[in-house]
């Protein structure tokens, strides 16, 4: 499956405070204007919408989500360093998309929370369970869900739930079933060394497994390029290597699973992924 890192971020508001994800230091700093158009060159992650990347192919989606502190009620917001779009707004995209093409399937990983207590919690799952209604697959061993088994029930979408909450939901996967290593590095050749030895100690049954395909800046990376940016930097000219590394993987149990990547439509990185599918399909015809 192709998936997409930050997926939310094609938008940030520039206008909005700066996040609780950040800082104190940031914080600080961000009253200065210049400030907050910087930290959206390298906040930015993607440049297509939810429904652009879906008609892309992208499956899964990485989600970080925020309170607004001092805000009144318990809005929830897409949020990475800067503030995106409400999150019922994009799970509203989504869902037009899933009713407009009912055989699809998607991957939601909410990881990150920030400024939450359980009532927002409960607000969310609240908002996550309106949208989707009975599209939402309930947990179940994972060696199960398969695309027929999806079809045969009618569901549409895994929301992964990275907070204890998740147990007194039955729509809830922990986030456990969902396990996502993270490179945390600027180097391309450290990063497939990474990918390859956390593809070597994959779990053989009960989770999924994310390779996240992505470049993470330093404090350095930032200072010495502020004004050109994360795809400047670090993506454009990194882009091509990790493809390459992507065409040479093959899916099945020990093999990728979800493979997510920055920018994603910068290289055919959507369609790679999937035409890795074809060896499953050779694989079987070779056996049957």
């Amino acid at each position: 499956f192709p998936g997409s890192h930050d997926s939310f971020s094609y938008w940030v508001d520039e206008k909005s405070p700066v996040g609780p994800d950040q800082a104190t230091a940031i914080k600080r700093l961000a009253k200065i204007s210049l400030v907050k158009k910087i930290m959206k060159k390298w906040s930015v992650t993607q440049n297509l919408t939810f429904k652009e990347q879906l008609e892309g192919g992208i499956r899964y989606f990485d989600l970080r989500v925020s309170s607004k502190p001092g805000e009144i009620g318990h809005e929830i917001y897409f949020i990475h360093g800067l503030f995106g779009i409400k999150v019922w707004d994009g799970l509203m995209e989504i869902n037009t998309f899933l009713d407009q093409h009912p055989k699809e399937v998607v991957f939601l990983d909410f990881n990150h929370f920030y400024a939450m207590d359980d009532g927002h919690h409960f607000f969310l799952i609240n908002r996550i369970r309106s949208a989707f209604g009975s599209k939402l697959c309930p947990v179940e061993c994972v060696e199960y869900v398969t695309l027929q088994y999806m079809w045969e029930k009618k569901h549409q979408v895994l929301i992964f739930y990275h907070y204890p909450l998740c147990r007194e939901f039955p729509f809830l996967w922990p986030g456990n079933k969902m396990p996502a290593p993270w490179a945390n590095t600027t180097n391309v050749h450290k990063l497939i060394q990474f990918l390859e030895t956390t593809l070597e100690e994959r779990s053989r049954y009960g989770t999924f497994h994310v390779s996240q395909a992505i470049l993470t800046p330093r404090v350095k990376t930032i200072a010495r390029h502020l004004i050109r940016g994360l795809k400047n930097t670090l993506v454009h000219r990194n882009l091509p290597m990790i493809l390459n590394w992507v065409k040479t993987q093959k899916p099945g149990v020990m093999g990728v699973n979800i493979i997510t990547s920055d920018f994603v439509e910068l290289v055919d990185f959507a369609a790679t992924v999937i035409a890795l599918n074809d060896l499953l399909l050779e694989e079987d015809e070779s056996t049957s």
